[in-house]
């Protein structure tokens, strides 16, 4: 019987015993940008995991649109569900490969920090407004790194932020972990955000062409099992992390659908002119007004260009935090009346 030091030593070794050959196990982290003293309860992956679930960025995703702007309704993904859809089928494709499953979860819940008010339509407003462009998962990596508790930042592992940046499909992961959640990212999206267009009118079932659904299921919950077995069929025992061509092809056509029909509808995109002018008035604003940025993103002007601030700062907003900024600044207040006698 092993005697260990702490409870981290106790997950080493469960790592060591029951984990692929091919997982990233804890022990083995490339580390840290900053040298820290390792917790004795958690491993460093469990460490990150807890600091993004902790961090503003990560509580503001409550209140960030997926697809449609602000929707009234209760049941409508948003950025934060979509994140635990993603956490959770990340888990689900690591424990099935037997690869390190707190990795994935820590990757998964910090893949979108990064991501700006009004969705994607937010993303292309403010790609066209800074100089330097704008990717949401180049954001989230900025936003970990440096943004977070007051310019500090989180200190993540490498594993993670490698993870982060490389989520989207153009990615390349380093980790299996990775690449699991690069898939589940996906999986997740093109699953409730069809579920969320039947729920709001814009598309029925039948839709759907039929020849998607005769591979991937017209039954969400199947949809997924179906993309996670694929890919547990293709990649238990291999070093890397794939599904069949045929379940790939029939997701990539979803997603090409889900394009078309939904993402870039005119339904989605009918406020996003609005989006694009408050957007672009908040930005101008600033730029020629930094003295009115909140203190902690003037503080970072001193190692940054003002563009990147002010994007910085307009990337970290909510939808309606967005919308109340812009009335502030930009909308008369009302006198109060008072009665002549």
């Amino acid at each position: 019987m092993e005697n260990f030091k702490t409870i981290r030593e106790k997950t080493y070794a469960i790592e060591r015993a029951f984990l692929s050959p091919f997982a990233t196990r804890s022990e083995n982290t490339k580390g840290r940008l900053r040298e820290e003293e390792p917790c004795a309860m958690r491993t460093d992956f469990q460490r990150d995991r807890d600091r993004i679930i902790y961090c503003k960025a990560f509580r503001r995703l409550k209140n960030k649109t997926q697809v449609f702007f602000s929707p009234e309704g209760d049941h409508y993904i948003t950025r934060l569900t979509h994140t635990l859809d993603v956490a959770q089928i990340s888990r689900s494709i690591a424990r099935t490969l037997c690869l390190n499953e707190d990795l994935a979860e820590a990757i998964a819940l910090g893949h979108d920090l990064g991501h700006t008010p009004f969705g994607h339509s937010g993303e292309r407003i403010l790609n066209n407004l800074c100089p330097q462009g704008f990717e949401h998962n180049v954001q989230s990596l900025r936003v970990v790194d440096v943004l977070e508790k007051d310019g500090k930042g989180l200190n993540l592992t490498f594993e993670v932020r490698d993870g982060i940046v490389n989520h989207k499909k153009s990615g390349h992961p380093a980790t299996l972990e990775g690449k699991c959640v690069s898939y589940a990212d996906r999986i997740a999206y093109i699953n409730h955000d069809l579920n969320d267009a039947i729920r709001a009118g814009i598309l029925k079932l039948s839709d759907v062409p039929a020849d998607i659904f005769k591979v991937l299921c017209s039954c969400s919950t199947e949809r997924i099992n179906t993309a996670i077995t694929s890919i547990y069929k293709n990649s238990a025992g291999k070093n890397d992390v794939k599904m069949d061509e045929q379940v790939e092809k029939a997701s990539e056509d979803l997603r090409a659908f889900m394009f078309d029909r939904v993402y870039l509808s005119k339904t989605a995109k009918s406020e996003e002119t609005k989006a694009e002018r408050m957007l672009y008035e908040m930005y101008s604003y600033f730029m020629s007004a930094p003295e009115d940025l909140p203190q902690t993103y003037i503080s970072l002007l001193d190692n940054f260009s003002r563009e990147q601030v002010v994007c910085d700062y307009l990337s970290s907003m909510t939808d309606r935090y967005a919308i109340y900024m812009f009335n502030k600044i930009f909308v008369p207040k009302g006198w109060t009346f008072i009665d002549e006698k």
